[in-house]
């Protein structure tokens, strides 16, 4: 049989049982990450790859995603549609062995996938294990199959339920809130945001998303539908569309080295920050992998050839390093591995060696002929390369300044920080407090013995329009570094943050809650996520939430976080309410603060997590960067939902 003839036979022997699911219920965060709001959308992220690997074999090109009004997710595909004839070996159907066997897949079967995301098999399954209820409908060979479930446990065999043109798989779910907190909702902006990244990393595949829980203003359902046909050159222009490039277009290859797909685009940028996405077999790899260090291997390699060729560096009395050709730079680089060696199931590191020389090769390549074809643009990367390489040398003077300071005893902490007693990191809460108002209010109500108060001089740098010398030489950045006793790594090779060093375990963001707050906020997240994002990714990094309004009546008082908690506030009371309206913190007196704000037990923290890290990187690059268009466009979208200080 050929291997165009092995691909057509998906049938039930394609799916092969590994083990049995037994785990999942009682431990999900070892298959889905957590049972929070991450969690709970990597359930619709596992049943949409069972649709995106159909579509990278060739026999799909259309996915719906629908969430309903009560907040449950169906996934819609015209691919092959799951085997629904009996499973040899397990004496059921194949999609039962599929909906509720752990390890169970075609995946497994390389003549069915040669490709796939979802390698570990463990996908749909959770997704049913962890959901309420879960149908499954097939359509194939020209008929409707059918089979549901609770709770992952079977409710009756597969079987037909009618006649059909359609062929595909529609599998429709509802988390379970036992196992999920029940005020969690999906997100459609999350959502969405995937869904728009698997379009660019999938050209020719219509993906579309509705939302029944929300309507537009003319009455349609919430929806997007995206549709990619130049893939990773369009989402490179996405991503950069808040900055300002300084060549004309995007830099581009797609092709096959070492029987290895390799996709990339890059494209340089005024900016000063280097960003780099990586993917394979469409997922993120946030933590990066061979396939990440093939591509600054032949990305440097070329371009430092490239540089001491043209005599551009014969002035230079230091070595160019390879930040130096990163700096400004916006790339992409996908690949499809067919036995990819990831550390673990959240597949966030690629392992396999042989992906770093393919990748290598194949951007050496891609940037040779294009520089040998764009020269005048050749000279203006180089250009840009000397110049940062000239403020790197800047910026390691200001680290090791900031490090000096940092490794030095508490004699050498900033003089504005006012510390807690204990001494064990887990125990121990920083507050970043807006102004030296706010801040002494803080110190007198604060918790002496865990709560740590650091007040900054109004709104620190912007760190996204900075050289990195100007941002280590800032005083509020400085006394940040300082004060958490972390510091960036000099040399190229340890530019990781110091975490062992971490004085506090939560660091909590506390501005006042208007306009200038939540700018102020935005900023120092913008820091720490170009600067301090292990932080960010480890959980550290919380905003306070301070209320809005106190609202008394004789001896009765209550505080609201928002306007119709205080409307449902004054309709309890009744008739002549007083209202105050804090406009900042410093107008609350101590008590007040660590009543509502402060103190542990009655506080709400929002943790900050990263959920998409291309998406985010845009955001605060259109939010904080030199291009204007794209931000008053962002805020004329979203101006309806904002809250406009009063």
């Amino acid at each position: 049989m050929s291997k165009e003839q092995k691909k057509e036979a998906y049938g039930a022997d394609s799916i092969q049982a590994l083990e049995g699911m037994e785990h999942v219920r009682k431990r999900p965060s070892m298959y889905i990450g957590d049972v929070g709001s991450r969690g709970l959308h990597h359930l619709v992220y596992e049943v949409i790859d069972n649709s995106i690997d159909e579509a990278m074999v060739g026999y799909c090109d259309t996915i719906d995603v629908c969430i309903h009004e009560d907040n449950s997710i169906s996934v819609k595909d015209n691919g092959r549609g799951i085997p629904v004839d009996i499973h040899k070996k397990e004496g059921v159907s194949a999609l039962e062995v599929v909906m509720t066997k752990i390890g169970a897949g075609g995946k497994f079967d390389k003549d069915s996938y040669k490709i796939s995301g979802g390698l570990h098999g463990v996908g749909v399954s959770v997704v049913n294990a962890l959901s309420e209820s879960l149908k499954a409908s097939i359509h194939r060979d020209g008929k409707i199959w059918e089979q549901e479930y609770e709770r992952g446990q079977t409710l009756y065999p597969t079987k037909p339920v009618g006649e059909t043109d359609f062929r595909g798989t529609i599998i429709t779910f509802k988390p379970d809130y036992k196992i999920f907190n029940i005020t969690l909702e999906y997100n459609y902006d999350t959502l969405s945001s995937r869904l728009r990244e698997l379009s660019f990393l999938n050209k020719g595949i219509t993906i579309s998303i509705i939302d029944k829980r929300h309507k537009e203003d003319n009455g349609e359902f919430v929806s997007d539908t995206f549709y990619s046909t130049e893939g990773l050159k369009e989402f490179i222009r996405f991503l950069d569309g808040t900055r300002e490039s300084i060549i004309a277009d995007v830099i581009y290859m797609d092709g096959e080295k070492n029987d290895i797909p390799v996709e990339v685009a890059m494209i340089y940028n005024t900016s000063y920050n280097e960003n780099l996405h990586s993917y394979v077999n469409n997922i993120n790899t946030h933590e990066g992998g061979t396939h990440l260090s093939g591509f600054r291997r032949g990305l440097t390699n070329t371009l430092k050839k490239y540089a001491d060729a043209s005599g551009m560096l014969d002035k230079l009395k230091f070595d160019i390093a390879g930040d130096d050709f990163r700096e400004g730079l916006t790339a992409i680089i996908s690949v499809k591995v067919a036995e990819p060696q990831f550390e673990g199931q959240t597949k966030t590191k690629l392992g396999n060696r042989e992906v770093n020389s393919a990748v290598s090769q194949a951007v050496s390549e891609m940037l040779e002929n294009y520089l040998e074809e764009h020269p005048s643009e050749a000279k203006i990367i180089v250009q840009k390369v000397i110049l940062a390489a000239q403020a790197r040398h800047a910026a390691r003077k200001a680290r090791e300044m900031v490090q000096r300071k940092t490794v030095m005893s508490l004699g050498g902490l900033p003089g504005k920080l006012s510390d807690c007693s204990e001494q064990d990191p887990e125990k121990c809460e920083l507050f970043l407090v807006e102004g030296d108002s706010a801040g002494g209010t803080a110190k007198q109500g604060r918790d002496r013995t865990f709560q740590a108060i650091l007040p900054l001089r109004g709104k620190i740098l912007n760190v996204e329009k900075a050289m990195q010398h100007k941002v280590f030489e800032n005083e509020e950045i400085r006394n940040i570094f300082t004060a958490l006793g972390v510091y960036i790594g000099t040399e190229e090779d340890s530019k990781a943050l110091n975490m062992e060093k971490l004085r506090y375990h939560k660091i909590v963001i506390m501005c006042d809650a208007d306009v200038d707050g939540s700018h102020i906020s935005t900023l120092i997240l913008t820091f720490f996520f170009r600067y301090m994002k292990e932080l960010i990714e480890a959980g550290h990094v919380f905003i306070a939430t301070p209320p809005l309004y106190l609202v008394k009546k004789g001896a009765k008082k209550e505080y609201a976080w928002n306007d119709k908690e205080r409307d449902d506030i004054v309709e309890k009371f009744g008739e002549g309410c007083k209202i105050q309206r804090y406009k900042g913190l410093g107008e609350m007196n101590a008590d007040q603060l660590w009543e509502t704000t402060m103190k542990p037990s009655k506080r709400t923290l929002r943790q900050i997590v990263i959920d998409n890290g291309t998406e985010a990187d845009r955001v605060f690059s259109m939010l904080m960067g030199d291009e204007v268009p794209p931000r008053r466009e962002f805020i004329e979208r979203n101006a309806v939902y904002a809250n406009i200080d009063a």
